[in-house]
């Protein structure tokens, strides 16, 4: 293996535990990725030095996060494995599945208890939190909709967008800062 091919591989591998899924899956996707034909899994085995029955539940794992595509030969018996086409399309798989995994369990527990009547303060604020939670994350859930809906050079443009917008909302951020202290020390004490 090229010794950046190796680096990436690495790479994906040590990065893999911070992502969620485990060592052997991250190498075996960062393989694919950048490998210019469908591999078998005999192949990624010998080249990465892993176990058939551990590539197996590794591409199983990939394949439940639909980032690879399975083909087959003519004549050949075996599946074939490659990552999804664009970088993009391998963003969004990625978010949706994190998205069914890990946002939707939490918006269905916290719609679950925002229906509750609180029984004390203590839980009338705890239920307060959680709403607020509910809010933002829903917000967020919508607009991941939006997102997905877009080509991937509209989402170019849109995280090119992204700093201008940031910029311009801390400026305007500023202005309302100094607006609210000019306002406060100009006000006259009344006598």
């Amino acid at each position: 293996m090229p010794p950046s091919i190796e680096a990436f591989v690495v790479h994906f591998g040590e990065m893999g535990s911070r992502w969620g899924i485990n060592r052997t899956v991250g190498q075996i996707y960062a393989l694919l990725f950048v490998t210019d034909r469908p591999l078998n899994a005999d192949e990624i085995g010998t080249t990465l030095g892993i176990s058939r029955s551990n590539v197996s539940m590794s591409l199983k794992e990939l394949e439940a996060w639909q980032l690879v595509t399975l083909s087959r030969k003519p004549g050949d018996r075996r599946e074939y494995y490659t990552t999804l086409g664009s970088v993009w399309d391998i963003f969004k798989a990625v978010a949706a599945e994190r998205r069914r995994r890990e946002v939707e369990p939490t918006l269905s527990m916290l719609r679950q208890e925002l229906l509750r009547t609180p029984a004390s303060d203590e839980e009338r604020h705890a239920l307060a939190r959680m709403r607020e939670m509910y809010e933002l994350a829903e917000q967020a859930n919508q607009w991941f909709d939006e997102l997905q809906r877009l080509s991937p050079e509209s989402m170019r443009q849109l995280m090119r967008l992204g700093s201008q917008v940031q910029k311009f909302l801390v400026a305007k951020d500023k202005a309302n800062k100094a607006l609210t202290c000019k306002k406060k020390t100009t006000k006259t004490p009344r006598a």
